[in-house]
């Protein structure tokens, strides 16, 4: 049984959302107690469901005295001395800089500064405190608990009879589905995508319409309300819908996408309501002008449409059947959802080739060359798709729908011509791209505490948080403008001057006739249309440099303040459109010194900023090229990308790394720290360990199922049925739970003569839909029935992945990500011991807990070549 960091396993600080929640993680829960150079022992025992404390488990199953909240009770010894340092559910530490404190606190022996760089960097995960930091995560904006998914195929007695095993025209009828689940993901998220822009032009369309119409006619006052009201009223309808009936809506969703890839699931993040209000939210929350995009939220979005296909349908509304059974399980749903995510990009941006490489560099912790296919295939139909909808949508029956949204941003000169004078500044943009998208990050982490800790406090403080937000974000973009001074029409322009309407280059606002405002145009617009200005080629003179740094320092903290919200929301848009007024801000600085236009510095500094914030370096590349259908940008996009990233890659991690780490998602890197290397698994894992027999009694499975939260149990045949305790496999918890509730038990300790098969099928153990779960609370038996035994050889994987004590835990680690494992199952090296000493799960492999465990270790984890403030003071001192 798996141990946990050294800290009493009463001693949780649960918030009253946590509390009510009901445990399913997997991991196995144990106390270590410390002694006095030795190695940590371990007290172990499990979270039982439905509860809030934790119940001590012996070896014989017996359940001990639980413990109380404050860590009293049971399992004598002292707690570690860092365990009784407070924890706030998020952390509130926020850097990734893992340093040496002896350069940054310069007190204290060195005892102490290693105790305090220990806590630092146990705290600087962003999870909850010790033993339940990998069942609980912030999803959306609320604590929900979590589970590892388990892509490992079973195989026992019922599983054999499954409908691999029935012939040529399974298998056929099989892919067949497969191609055209893809297919219906691809139609359905481009569906998805377009009534999100659809929504969002006409919206926020007719808001510009009337607004701009009443500046137009100098009431000022009445278009300031109009325009402050209407804000208000979107936002708050965004925020209520995700709050009140779906909050694992709230944010992009894409680092509970990456999670889900990477093997952890959480209750409701693909659910159809969750699907609902994030369009519905995103296109409210976007006409709101606030700094938010829809990328984000379609990713999520297709990943949503993708998982409810892939659940095979809903017996609760009959509309399910019997072909779908064949993706009711975590392997294909896993694949589905990938396409899905890939297709979410597609639908934002019209970009197929950059959907398939953002599923793969961004999201997908998996990936092979058949999925790469399907995922291709899944991002054309989307391109398919779009294009006929838009065709549609020409003819004018879509509203104010056309040059915004899914329209390429062909704005840029037909011919590039570049020249080595032209690097420095491109170089330069690199550079600064990169330094930028990493305080972004920074800035973005400390914003993202801060409204942790307030949406902590309630539904309410959500509301009020979002409306304050939108208040100051609609003074802000209304008051700006008045800033700028007017400048007059240009005379060659091809477009109307002044703009009338929602849209266009040359917004009047307080100006006089044959004038304009051209701050207004860059805050008085769309998204979109406000990336088509500062994309615009042929227009170095159309706007002030005050009003481009003016515009640029706004977009710059209304996208970090604007991320956070209780409402769908992205950051690949504010991100692109921040970029391009850096860029364009860059080029009026230094272009004299260049021959490029300011529009392409616009484009190349939407590539520095993403490369700088997100770490994309191909997906974004194709993005920016799809996105202005000019492929004569290549080799610059790819130089600011590469330059920006590694400049960024100094100072911290991406952003999609971190909002991973701060929501508390205990994810698997794809490589092992240095310090695995030095320990063993069995360094990890320890007794007693909870098993079954062969023929269980019923009334111990359900004792044991009630009082533990594990979800994997191993079965090991005693004599009479072998001549030595012998393992013979694992059964999981929901196949229990499915027996427990169809009562096939036998009256004595013997072998059942039923053939499963016939009692069984493979159906009845499918995997139900993402975040739902049996309960064993739920399941009612006479005291006869306890009394009765449980034959579990039919039904247990006789074929479980097994790693010897003495392997590395970081070839562990390996192996158990790389096949996407939710158990694996530790043998002894002797023959002589008992047939299984422990089993690792997901928790084990955890940074902060095996550190927890083995602080000595903590000077060899790996040090990642980052910029403090203590590097830089010790350079400058030294």
């Amino acid at each position: 049984m798996s141990t946990a960091v050294g800290r009493p396993a009463g001693d949780l600080p649960v918030s009253p959302d946590v509390s009510a929640a009901p445990a399913m993680a997997d991991d196995h829960i144990c106390v270590v107690v410390p002694r006095h150079h030795s190695p940590a022992r371990a007290v172990c025992g499990g979270l039982a469901a439905g509860s809030g404390t934790v119940e001590q488990i012996g070896a014989a199953g017996e359940a001990m005295a639980p413990r109380d909240q404050n860590g009293g009770g049971g399992g004598g010894g002292a707690a570690d001395p860092e365990a009784d340092i407070e924890a706030p559910l998020i952390s509130s530490g926020s850097s990734f800089l893992f340093q040496d404190t002896a350069l940054e606190d310069g007190e204290g022996g060195e005892e102490e500064q290693q105790r305090r760089a220990r806590w630092r960097f146990l705290s600087s995960f962003g999870r909850l405190r010790s033993n339940v930091t990998s069942q609980v995560a912030l999803v959306g904006t609320d604590v929900c608990p979590i589970e590892s998914l388990d892509y490992e195929l079973i195989e026992n007695d019922v599983f054999k009879q499954d409908w691999r095993a029935q012939g040529r025209n399974h298998i056929l009828r099989y892919f067949a589905l497969k191609w055209a689940l893809c297919f219906l993901v691809g139609a359905l998220a481009a569906v998805a995508a377009f009534l999100a822009n659809l929504g969002v032009e006409n919206v926020a369309g007719v808001k510009f319409v009337i607004t701009s119409t009443l500046m137009f006619e100098r009431r000022f006052e009445s278009a300031f309300i109009v325009f402050l009201v209407s804000n208000f009223l979107l936002t708050m309808f965004a925020t209520a819908l995700t709050v009140y009936v779906a909050p694992a809506a709230a944010g992009s969703g894409i680092p509970e996408v990456k999670a889900y890839l990477n093997g952890v699931d959480a209750p409701n993040i693909f659910c159809l309501k969750t699907l609902l209000v994030k369009v519905v939210g995103c296109i409210a929350a976007v006409s709101a002008s606030l700094h938010v995009g829809k990328a984000g939220p379609l990713v999520h979005t297709g990943a949503c449409i993708a998982s409810i296909l892939g659940q095979g349908g809903s017996r609760k509304y009959r509309m399910t059947s019997k072909w779908l059974r064949y993706f009711k399980n975590d392997r294909d749903r896993r694949d589905l959802v990938t396409c899905g995510a890939g297709a979410g990009i597609a639908g934002a941006f019209r970009a197929p080739v950059a959907g398939v490489l953002f599923a793969l560099e961004t999201v997908s912790s998996r990936w092979r060359s058949a999925l790469l296919w399907r995922a291709f295939f899944t991002t054309a139909i989307v391109a398919v798709v779009l294009r006929v909808l838009i065709d549609v949508c020409k003819s004018g029956r879509c509203g104010l729908f056309g040059k915004g949204g899914l329209i390429m941003f062909d704005v840029t000169s037909g011919y590039i011509n570049y020249h080595v004078v032209d690097l420095p500044p491109v170089i330069t943009l690199g550079v600064l791209g990169g330094v930028l998208g990493s305080l972004y990050n920074l800035f973005l982490d400390k914003v993202l505490r801060l409204y942790n800790v307030i949406n902590q406090r309630g539904q309410t403080y959500k509301l009020l948080l979002a409306a304050t937000v939108t208040i100051c974000t609609s003074c802000c973009l209304f008051g700006l403008p008045w800033l700028a001074a007017c400048k007059p029409c240009p005379v060659d322009s091809e477009e109307a001057c002044p703009s009338i309407g929602r849209s266009g280059n040359f917004k009047k606002f307080q100006c006089q006739m044959g004038n304009y405002n051209d701050l207004a145009s860059l805050l008085f617009n769309t998204n979109d249309d406000t990336i088509r200005n500062l994309y615009s080629s042929g227009t170095d003179h159309e706007f002030h440099l005050s009003s481009i740094l003016l515009f640029f320092l706004a977009s710059y903290f209304l996208g970090i303040f604007s991320y956070g919200l209780a409402l769908p929301s992205g950051l690949f848009v504010p991100l692109i459109l921040t970029g391009a007024a850096y860029g364009r801000l860059v080029g009026m600085l230094i272009g004299s010194r260049s021959t490029l236009d300011h529009g392409l510095f616009a484009v190349l500094g939407s590539a520095a900023l993403l490369g700088g914030s997100m770490r994309m370096t191909v997906s974004v590349c194709v993005v920016m090229l799809e996105l202005t259908n000019n492929l004569l940008m290549l080799p610059l996009v790819m130089l600011v990308l590469i330059i920006s990233k590694t400049v960024a890659d100094a100072f911290n991690a991406n952003v999609y790394d971190l909002l991973v780490k701060l929501k508390g998602f205990p994810f698997l890197e794809g490589h092992a720290e240095p310090y695995m290397r030095q320990l063993s698994v069995s360094d990890v894992v320890t007794g007693p360990l909870q098993t079954f027999s062969g023929i269980e009694k019923v009334s111990r499975i359900v004792h044991v199922l009630k009082t533990t939260g594990h979800n994997g149990f191993p079965v090991v045949d005693e004599p009479p049925f072998s001549d030595t305790p012998m393992l013979y496999g694992l059964v999981l918890r929901a196949h229990l739970l499915v027996l427990l509730r169809k009562k096939d038990f036998v009256s004595s300790c013997t072998a059942s003569a039923l053939d499963a098969s016939k009692h069984f099928s493979p159906d009845d153990f499918a995997k139900r839909g993402s975040g739902k779960h049996d309960r064993i609370e739920d399941i009612e038996l006479t005291a006869a029935e306890m009394e009765m035994y449980l034959d579990l050889h039919p039904f247990t994987n006789t074929s479980p992945y097994t790693v010897v004590e003495t392997m590395s835990l970081a070839k562990a680690l390996i192996l158990f990500r790389e096949v996407g494992l939710r158990h694996l199952l530790v043998l002894p090296k002797s023959s002589k011991r008992s047939p299984v000493i422990g089993i690792l799960t997901r928790h084990d492999f955890m940074p902060e807990h095996v550190l927890g465990i083995h602080p000595y270790l903590f000077k060899s984890r790996w040090k990642k070549v980052r910029f403090g403030k203590s590097a830089f003071a010790n350079f400058f001192c030294h």
